[in-house]
């Protein structure tokens, strides 16, 4: 290992609470670093971390239902409205009315915003090949696996308490 690393990585076998909490701790931190590496990237082309997750979102599949799209970014409907009105009166995205629902509202990329929703989709390419140089893809597929299942459990243990 090299002297100038920031944190170096002990690879000696762990009891299984030691290992858990390494794990836990090590998500935590890799995923902070993540959003921070994502945030400088956004900046880069002057965007907002909010603006970039959702025009990455809008990248990869425009015209969700409003409210879905709040469920997709994992943030609360007032807050994307918010978000949403910026963008539109920067010429962004726009918003239309669903058939047969006055209430829905289907959100679109306009063209002014495309070319920045591909740089956002190119970036974050990048960040991912970045973050995974190195690493077999199938520990990728063996972690993947272990993060669904603790998702799972997060949502049984959570749907147990009262």
């Amino acid at each position: 290992m090299h002297a100038n690393h920031e944190h170096a990585i002990d690879m000696r076998p762990m009891k299984n609470p030691d290992i858990q909490a390494t794990f836990n701790a090590t998500l935590a931190m890799v995923a902070r670093k993540i959003r921070t590496l994502f945030d400088l990237r956004a900046q880069e082309i002057g965007l907002t971390l909010p603006r970039a997750r959702l025009l990455m979102q809008l990248g990869k599949e425009d015209g969700p239902i409003q409210s879905d799209l709040a469920g997709l970014l994992d943030i609360e409907q007032p807050t994307l409205v918010r978000l949403l009105d910026g963008l539109e009166r920067l010429g962004m995205v726009e918003r239309r009315a669903v058939e047969g629902d006055r209430r829905a509202r289907r959100v679109f990329l306009t063209e002014n915003a495309r070319a920045q929703a591909a740089a956002v989709l190119a970036f974050v390419e990048e960040l991912r090949a970045d973050v995974f140089a190195g690493i077999d893809p199938r520990d990728i597929e063996i972690a993947a696996g272990v993060l669904q299942r603790m998702s799972l459990n997060i949502g049984h243990a959570g749907s147990t308490k009262a």
